[in-house]
């Protein structure tokens, strides 16, 4: 697979405050990539630069192998947190008006709408203001007109505020079919567990700086505490006595006859060493590994960077 956006070493300061620093990454062709952070972090200077609202003081981007500029900005879709629509205008005028801006044909342009309003259940607000049209409502048109035109490369900005769960998984499902059909996607948003469903790769940025970044599966992996959950019937006694020193009980629980312990083992001792140990003094019903959630993740590399620098940032789930 092969990159479809690469930015490298890129600064950006705005008088006194330095938005941006030193910041390198990778985006992959048919990927969906995480832009991570808490708020002031710096991850809405980096997407403008993208978007060449603004550009870089330092460093360079590239787009399919080509220094970025202006004839990319067609192969984009961005969908910005910031409502964008004009308030007293119908909804299907506009629209229609935005996706021609996009280089669309009148006829192809509508075409293509209706399919998504009845994608979206919103034939009825073709006539209907903008102002008229909920928070969530309001989201919906724009994530088509960001997409409308059908975009290689896709920057959806928190997408899923003011959903409800039904829309938002409509949303989620969307996302997942552009980046099926060949789309790549920089996602950045707040919520961990849209980040964790949908996100190929990620980069963690704070206080300007990058402080990780990588495939969602594999920072898990390296995040991992060694710490098991456990559901078993049988010998307390010998089942405690088995464990020995390989492992530590750190929580018990217990559900009538079931006992739901969680352990965390020694680094030397894998989860077979610990089945092998108890298997012989319990039934087993059930055994997994609780591996950090990218939610907990975040909150440890941000407050781990925080406290070096003896400062706090505001960052919500």
């Amino acid at each position: 697979m092969s990159e479809i956006l690469r930015i490298s070493g890129v600064s950006k300061s705005y008088s006194n405050h330095q938005a941006l620093r030193n910041i390198s990454l990778s985006v992959q062709e048919k990927s969906i990539f995480g832009l991570l952070g808490p708020n002031g972090a710096g991850k809405t200077s980096l997407i403008r630069i993208i978007n060449q609202i603004t550009g870089p003081d330092s460093g360079e981007v590239f787009f399919k192998g080509e220094k970025l500029n202006l004839k990319h900005v067609e192969q984009m879709g961005y969908l910005p947190e910031e409502r964008g629509l004009y308030k007293k205008m119908q909804v299907g005028e506009q629209v229609l008006y935005l996706a021609q801006l996009k280089g669309l044909h009148k006829q192809e342009a509508k075409k293509r709408l209706r399919i998504w309003f009845e994608k979206f259940s919103m034939q009825d607000w073709w006539k209907k203001k903008a102002e008229e049209l909920s928070k969530g409502m309001q989201q919906k048109v724009q994530f088509i007109v960001a997409v409308i035109h059908e975009p290689e490369f896709l920057i959806l900005d928190e997408p899923f505020s003011g959903f409800d769960p039904i829309n938002a998984q409509l949303i989620r499902d969307e996302i997942l079919e552009l980046r099926n059909k060949g789309a790549s996607v920089i996602l950045s948003t707040h919520n961990m567990g849209s980040v964790e469903e949908l996100c190929d790769s990620i980069a963690l940025i704070n206080r300007s700086e990058k402080i990780l970044d990588g495939r969602v599966k594999d920072i898990r992996k390296t995040f991992r505490t060694h710490t098991y959950r456990i559901a078993f019937k049988g010998n307390v006694v010998g089942f405690t006595n088995a464990l020995w020193t390989g492992a530590d009980i750190t929580e018990k629980e217990k559900d009538e006859d079931v006992h739901v312990w969680t352990l965390k083992a020694r680094t030397t001792v894998s989860s077979n060493d610990i089945l092998n140990a108890v298997l012989p003094h319990c039934e087993l019903i059930s055994f997994n590994e609780l591996i950090p959630s990218m939610n907990d993740i975040f909150i440890r590399k941000v407050s781990e960077g925080n406290e070096a620098t003896g400062t706090q940032s505001s960052f919500t789930e």
